[in-house]
């Protein structure tokens, strides 16, 4: 069957949707073959489509069998069976366990065969979108993307992903400090995509501290490309971060190139973070270094005790730097804590002189 129209709606078709114009061709034989079943009984067929002719071909295919006694046959092989005589008088030159095959005007389909192959067609192509969405949706999976609210309730934002997508971001994943409104945009953490029968189900969130790392990496050309690493990371979604950047060009300064001129890129990152505070501090290959660092705002006086194996250390500080040190409800010592993987104790110079510690 030749139909040039057939030819000229594929490409539209796969224009609209976005699916390439062999997997449409691929959906739509399969749609053939169920309407040939429907119209012959059985499903044993062949499509041949040709867009250089604008060409459908549709084969009826037997296996050719012999006239009497038992023949083996291939469990795998789906087909329907003709006799060796029976064959011969379609084609002459024909043997057993041939398959012969029969042209078919698919204008022979009945309406009903018609139908089921439009309805198969259409979910083959809902099928190929579903996996389309969840293939792009799967290589954005622990990365940032940046969604639009488009409405909310007590307990949810709702939000359009693109790629007509959409998804809940509940507000126990958002931050406290989070106020977003319907049309605004939001930057969020992907964090698992999986597919659902209905489709692919994104799951969302504001709380988990690699959010920041990629505003840092969005945000700051020296991260993006390499100039500038994040070595540690700590946060307290909502009210704090404390992370650690090493430069590997003596020519750039690390926590220069995070802050920028003016401040002006830390402020877009806290803008992005609904005013979570950014503490940063210098990443040192030198343990004293580094913890002393991991501390700041907080002055250091000394580091010593350090234990290599077990990571631990001791740190002293001026009487009254102790509390700043510690931070409040201790929140200072347990970012810089989980920032450099140390285990820390702090004691002011009152504390280590009245327990004879030499530092």
């Amino acid at each position: 069957m030749v139909s040039k129209e057939f030819f000229r709606v594929l490409d539209i078709i796969a224009e609209e949707r976005n699916i390439k114009v062999e997997l449409i061709v691929d959906a739509f034989k399969k749609g053939m073959v169920s309407a040939f079943k429907k119209s012959r009984g059985h499903s044993s067929c062949r499509i041949e489509v040709n867009p250089d002719k604008n060409e459908i071909l549709v084969f009826e295919r037997h296996l050719v069998v012999p006239d009497e006694g038992e023949y083996e046959v291939d469990p795998e092989l789906v087909i329907e069976k003709i006799s060796l005589s029976e064959a011969k008088e379609k084609k002459a030159r024909i043997k057993v366990g041939d398959i012969l095959e029969e042209s078919v005007n698919p204008k022979e389909f009945s309406q009903i065969a018609v139908t089921n192959l439009k309805n198969v067609l259409n979910q083959n192509l809902k099928n190929i979108e579903k996996e389309n969405m969840f293939n792009y949706f799967k290589e954005k999976e622990k990365e940032m993307v940046v969604a639009k609210v488009i409405g909310q309730d007590d307990d949810y934002y709702r939000l359009e992903l693109g790629h007509g997508l959409t998804t809940l971001l509940p507000k126990r994943e958002a931050l406290p400090t989070d106020r977003f409104v319907v049309g605004e945009n939001v930057k969020v953490f992907v964090a698992s995509v999986e597919m659902k029968t209905k489709g692919p189900k994104v799951m969302v969130t504001r709380l988990d501290k690699s959010l920041v790392t990629r505003l840092f990496e969005d945000l700051i050309p020296e991260v993006k490309d390499g100039t500038v690493e994040i070595m540690g990371i700590a946060r307290d979604p909502g009210d704090r971060a404390k992370i650690g950047v090493m430069s590997n060009d003596k020519n750039v300064d690390a926590i220069g190139a995070c802050v920028g001129e003016n401040g002006s890129r830390i402020k877009e990152i806290i803008r992005a973070l609904s005013g979570e505070k950014v503490d940063l501090f210098q990443w040192s290959t030198n343990e004293r270094d580094l913890i002393a660092n991991s501390l700041q705002p907080a002055d250091v006086l000394a580091v010593t005790q350090i234990n290599p194996m077990k990571r631990t250390a001791l740190v002293i500080v001026d009487d009254d730097k102790l509390s700043l040190a510690i931070g409040k409800g201790g929140q200072n010592v347990k970012l810089a804590v989980q920032a450099i993987n140390w285990k820390i104790d702090i004691k002011s110079a009152t504390m280590a002189d009245a327990e004879g510690i030499l530092f």
